[in-house]
């Protein structure tokens, strides 16, 4: 067994995060991982199968109808699912394998859980809203989950189309961003144009979504500042308050929670299609004849 430190679980955590994750799962999540880590040989696979279980059991609690142990159960699956991943990254022990497990569980104790708690409410109460939730969760998580690597193709053939536009090297700011993360997008724009080697250009694709939301980089700042990605409400934070939160209030909240939550989470995916249209616009107009980008 190992010698590990609890600066050294922390360590592993992402450079940011969820901000559920961040002040609700992982001021417990690390401590558990230091004590997994030091005192026996699971491996991140057997952490994400036993996450599973334990999604397993909120699945069963939900149909039985015993809310808050079904709520509590989904917090330690989702809390276990955190700890595989810093026991990969504090041992070096990750597969790809456990990648694509990691993924399909995820998406497997959603849909079971919208399921058990959804079909257990209706059998209970014959209200057919609780169904229509269930299903709409369920359609929402799909939805984001195709959403992102579409957008990211998006903005791999935006900066793609920017360089061959260019007709020469590009230093993208948003790179040197991400690079310095805690400096101002203003100030990393001067610099990068500033300090820029000869025959470079520099390419802002966020410059227009600056320019419209002035007050979204000091919002960035302040939130790094607590480990807390922009991504205010995400899927992590939809699953909290429809398989967490609404639970622990009781059946009423499960319908409602479910409209505001859903509503908020898909407020947030048409803002990052917003912003990638936003980059798409900041592509110079001029290109060379014989331009050829693969979308």
């Amino acid at each position: 067994m190992g010698r590990y430190t609890l600066d050294d679980i922390l360590a592993t955590r992402k450079s940011r995060d969820a901000w559920w994750t961040v002040f609700m799962v992982d001021p417990i999540a690390c401590r558990l991982a230091l004590l997994v880590a030091n005192h026996t040989s699971l491996t991140p696979n057997a952490l994400t199968g036993l996450s599973m279980l334990l999604g397993f059991g909120s699945v069963a609690a939900f149909g039985v109808g015993e809310l808050a142990i079904g709520a509590a159960l989904f917090y330690l699956s989702f809390m276990v699912d955190c700890m595989d991943g810093k026991i990969a990254r504090l041992k070096g022990t990750g597969t790809p394998f456990g990648l694509w497990l990691d993924f399909v569980g995820d998406r497997i104790r959603f849909a079971c859980c919208a399921f058990g708690l959804g079909v257990g409410e209706y059998a209970r109460t014959g209200d057919h809203g609780f169904l229509i939730a269930g299903v709409g969760v369920v359609l929402l998580d799909f939805f984001r989950y195709i959403n992102g690597p579409q957008l990211k193709k998006v903005r791999e053939a935006t900066r793609a189309l920017a360089k061959a536009r260019a007709q020469t090297q590009v230093v993208f700011v948003e790179d040197v961003l991400k690079a310095r993360p805690e400096t101002d997008a203003l100030t990393v724009a001067r610099e990068a144009k500033e300090n820029r080697e000869d025959g470079k250009a520099v390419v802002d694709l966020q410059k227009a979504f600056h320019a419209r939301f002035p007050w979204y980089d000091r919002f960035r700042l302040t939130l790094i500042k607590y480990r807390v990605r922009t991504h205010f409400f995400s899927g992590i934070e939809f699953e909290a308050a429809v398989f967490v939160v609404a639970p622990l209030l009781g059946s009423w909240a499960f319908v409602p929670t479910s409209i505001g939550a859903g509503a908020l989470l898909l407020a947030f995916e048409i803002s990052l299609i917003y912003r990638v249209w936003l980059a798409s616009r900041q592509i110079p107009k001029s290109a060379p004849k014989k331009e050829q980008i693969l979308v």
